[in-house]
């Protein structure tokens, strides 16, 4: 009996702390657009788990700002969960007797406004195949509706199917109808676990001064407060009454928040992620790529080395001046992270921390944490490719580069006489830290040092599948590899499915 309880618990953990991701930004002035959450709103149950206000309005991918964002929040046990586009209208998809997912949907977009979003986030993800697959943006996770309603006309093409059940089930008369429930709608399916949630939290609440919980105690104080909050039927907060309820449950001490971190956050941010809005860094100290691309990809009339570069490069170069420490916030691809390690390399006497994502939520890496002690290095395998001097590389830490990188250079590159693939893993969690990151980029750069020789002109290509830490460190080490091209790959299979030559380093 008391196991039955467990799910029950950890359903409503985990919609406190989708609360507590968003409320712990009420905390640093200026730094969020965020001026209002609530969890559990009043009102009509429709998209209220949380709520989350913005002014002034945010940008996302589509032409309207957005002013506030209603999340639904379903936490499964398991993570082997699948749905596709026919369970958005099953009532049971999401523990409901009477109202499906849709009709809530259509339910909240009534009350809601102009500028509302609606964010679905659930820990199933979608299945293999299934059209909804085809439909959530790269970007921001955002209904493609373009894609829904791409000119088929009859109910029998793929999309049409798809059409015709959400509208007969809405009750809509046209399509038009549809389009303008689905507006603004994201779906964050495959989304953090419990524990990845809190060690979110426990980075953001250090960022504001928060006292969340120490690793030794089995509880986690955020879950029971919440708890005391929705029994004392407090469940929206402003800035203000945010900020004295911390100083009133003794977790913002003066001390706390009056100590000030010596690193200087600044975030460089090329595409949106689930928490868009939370950057950890001031807007002075935010670069903001976003307009350049459409969701991951680059615009036609923008160049990588025209455009990109520069304004990593002018940026990090301002930061430097304000202060000698920086905490690097790398929402971004590869080859910024490449650009922004060799701008701030290990000859420019800055010491920098990086927020690294992963499986197991957000950390601080430094490059002296000590992680490398007994870590694994690279296993590198040499292939013959042709007579060329030039030289590829591929990394495989994420996942296997190899075979992409070898089939662009035998159709691309006839200068490339060898390809070496540097090989760790593959897996999320193949790079143990900062330390562990800095050492495999310096031995990877000494090893292609080494394999130069005398031709310190020879060009090498970089292909990498690694975190973005892990390509920081490698472009701090660009002076050892130069000159270079770094190439991104199509990830999100949207594009060519291949990689694409970015950014040279020479």
């Amino acid at each position: 009996m008391a196991d039955a309880v467990l799910p029950r618990w950890h359903g409503d953990n985990y919609q406190a702390r989708v609360f507590w991701e968003n409320a712990l930004n009420l905390l640093d002035d200026g730094t969020s657009c965020i001026v209002e959450v609530a969890f559990e709103a009043d009102g009509p149950k429709a998209f209220d788990d949380v709520v989350v206000r913005y002014d002034p309005a945010v940008v996302r991918s589509g032409p309207e700002r957005v002013t506030a964002d209603y999340h639904q929040v379903k936490w499964h046990v398991e993570y082997g969960g699948r749905f596709g586009y026919a369970d958005l209208v099953d009532p049971a998809f999401i523990g409901a007797k009477s109202f499906s997912i849709l009709q809530r949907l259509e339910e909240a977009r009534k009350k809601a406004g102009s500028g509302a979003c609606f964010s679905f986030l659930t820990t199933y993800r979608i299945k293999d195949g299934d059209p909804l697959a085809d439909l959530v943006s790269g970007n921001d996770r955002s209904l493609l509706v373009e894609k829904l309603f791409d000119g088929t006309k009859t109910d029998g093409s793929r999309m049409g199917a798809v059409r015709k059940l959400w509208r007969e089930h809405l009750g809509l008369p046209d399509n038009e109808a549809l389009r303008r429930v689905l507006a603004g709608f994201r779906i964050f399916d495959g989304h953090r676990s419990l524990e990845e949630l809190k060690e979110s939290i426990i980075l953001l609440a250090k960022t504001v001064g928060v006292i969340t919980t120490v690793p030794t105690s089995s509880d986690f104080r955020l879950d029971e407060l919440a708890r005391a909050l929705k029994k004392r039927g407090l469940n929206s907060f402003t800035r203000e009454t945010f900020r004295q309820l911390c100083r009133d449950e003794s977790i913002l001490p003066e001390a706390v928040a009056a100590a000030a971190d010596s690193h200087l956050p600044v975030a460089v941010r090329s595409f949106l992620g689930p928490a868009s809005d939370i950057v950890g860094a001031l807007p002075e100290n935010t670069l903001v790529l976003t307009d350049s691309f459409r969701q991951r990809y680059l615009r036609d009339d923008f160049g990588w080395q025209r455009d990109i570069r520069p304004r990593v490069e002018n940026f990090l170069r301002e930061k430097v001046v304000r202060s000698s420490m920086l905490r690097l916030i790398i929402d971004a691809h590869a080859s910024v992270a490449f650009v922004a390690g060799a701008v701030l390399d290990v000859k420019s006497g800055v010491s920098v921390e990086l927020v690294q994502k992963g499986r197991v939520g957000s950390r601080v890496w430094r490059p002296d944490d000590g992680s490398e002690s007994g870590a694994p290095d690279f296993r590198i395998t040499e292939h013959r490719l042709g007579a060329g001097s030039e030289i590829a590389i591929a990394i495989s830490v994420a996942q296997s580069a190899e075979a992409a990188a070898r089939a662009y250079c035998e159709a691309s590159l006839p200068n490339v006489g060898r390809l070496v693939i540097f090989a760790l893993g593959p897996g999320q969690r193949g790079v143990l830290g900062g330390g562990h990151a800095a050492a495999l980029a310096e031995s990877l750069a000494n090893h292609l040092r080494a394999l130069k020789g005398n031709d310190i002109d020879a060009v090498a290509h970089v292909f990498a599948a690694a975190p973005n830490a892990l390509v920081f460190y490698l472009g701090q080490q660009h002076q050892a590899i130069a000159p270079c091209v770094v190439y991104e790959y199509d990830f999100d299979r949207r594009g060519d499915k291949s990689y694409q030559p970015s950014m040279i380093v020479d």
